[in-house]
């Protein structure tokens, strides 16, 4: 398929984040057939290049995990003629990607947004940062542990008598990673309609706290903040992970008509009478009478006994997948889950694919995660200066 039918084909993107949130934005943008110029500092680079182990001929798994589809220049922001070329990169952008949190420092660079928009009208200038750039702690340095234990969602995640838990990926940037994506497509959007560019302001906080859009007007309707329940579910029963006599499954049962079925594929067709459970209702609030009798029951037969039976009854249902287990599962491995890449140090690599299945205008990857300053000549280049110019760049130390 040709570039040129790619869904942000001709969308020139400048992405001067580092570590997740950006970067997984940026990746995204990449993947649908936007030209991403990551902007990394001389020497050093993003952050995420140091994250690590494993590294493998010295680069790192992490940021080759969320880097593909983009070039590397590198730009010592410090210089007059570093940010020279900011500007002009900035003069020819759609989309500026940036998570410094505080404007002193966009002002320091000669790129806050009243002077990037001046220039550029139709600029989209999306800013990540921990708490946003309003409000009382606007500025505040912020990564995803804080952003998760501060929303709440933390404090939700683990045993009932157990302590508060991390989610063991990075949610809270991932999801403002997801938000920063959005809000890019709409104003792009929007700038069709009306020519003009804006800004995108996405705190980590409020994305994080995202996921509790569920609970939130039960706990004004009620007073009542939810508790702590494990693999529970507060609002449905039975929707929760089970032991059976060898391994665990999970069981989700959504509908009174799915319990219906659950209770005759499992042969306890007599639950489905009982007063105490026969709508999800009575089932929340019975589910101490309830929970015990399931657990006893899937204690009798291993777990493809149970997925099996449940399967042919079409209950949703799965067994508890390590990595490994899903990176081999015909299912995703059907649905092209995996994608490869020819690294020039590392090889060739595998890493999760974009999910999105497109009928007319697929992701493509087309650019391994760079080295970096790898394409800062041919950047350059395209931004009009000469190999003379670029000589003088590097002995100047502005790249």
């Amino acid at each position: 398929m040709s570039e040129t039918m790619q869904p942000l084909a001709g969308i020139h993107v400048v992405d001067l984040t580092e570590a997740l949130a950006g970067p997984v934005c940026s990746m995204l943008l990449g993947d649908l057939g936007a030209d991403v110029v990551k902007v990394e500092r001389p020497g050093r680079g993003d952050q995420a290049r140091g994250y690590g182990p494993p590294f493998v001929e010295g680069e790192s798994a992490y940021f080759m995990s969320l880097n593909r589809n983009k070039r590397s220049l590198t730009l010592n922001l410090a210089t007059e003629r570093g940010q020279e070329i900011m500007q002009r990169l900035l003069l020819r952008a759609d989309v500026f990607l940036l998570n410094m949190p505080r404007q002193a420092s966009w002002e320091k660079y000669g790129f806050a947004y009243e002077a990037v928009a001046a220039k550029n009208p139709g600029i989209i200038y999306a800013a990540i940062s921990g708490y946003g750039h309003t409000g009382p702690r606007a500025g505040d340095p912020g990564y995803d542990v804080i952003a998760q234990a501060e929303s709440g969602t933390m404090s939700l995640t683990g045993e009932p008598d157990g302590s508060p838990m991390r989610f063991p990926t990075p949610m809270a940037d991932m999801t403002t990673g997801l938000y920063a994506t959005i809000g890019i497509l709409a104003a792009l959007q929007a700038r069709q309609r009306s020519g003009q560019g804006q800004l995108l302001d996405l705190s980590l906080l409020e994305s994080q706290v995202s996921w509790l859009t569920n609970l939130v007007p039960a706990y004004y309707l009620t007073g009542r903040p939810p508790e702590r329940i494990g693999n529970a579910h507060p609002t449905l029963v039975p929707y929760r992970l089970y032991q059976a006599r060898d391994e665990a499954i999970n069981v989700g049962v959504g509908t009174d008509s799915l319990w219906q079925r659950f209770c005759q594929a499992i042969d306890r067709p007599d639950l489905a009478e009982d007063p105490r459970f026969v709508t999800n209702g009575d089932r929340v609030q019975n589910r101490k009478d309830l929970e015990p009798i399931l657990e006893g029951h899937f204690a009798r037969q291993d777990a493809d006994h149970w997925l099996e039976k449940l399967r042919a009854a079409r209950v949703p249902c799965g067994q508890v997948n390590g990595l490994p287990d899903i990176l081999s599962d015909k299912q995703f491995l059907a649905r092209g889950g995996l994608m490869e890449l020819s690294h020039p140090l590392v090889g060739h690599f595998k890493a999760l694919a974009n999910p999105i299945h497109f009928s007319a205008t697929p992701v493509t990857y087309r650019q391994h995660p760079p080295l970096l300053g790898e394409h800062t000549d041919e950047i350059l280049t395209e931004l009009g200066y000469t190999p003379g110019d670029i000589t003088s760049l590097r002995e100047a130390g502005a790249v």
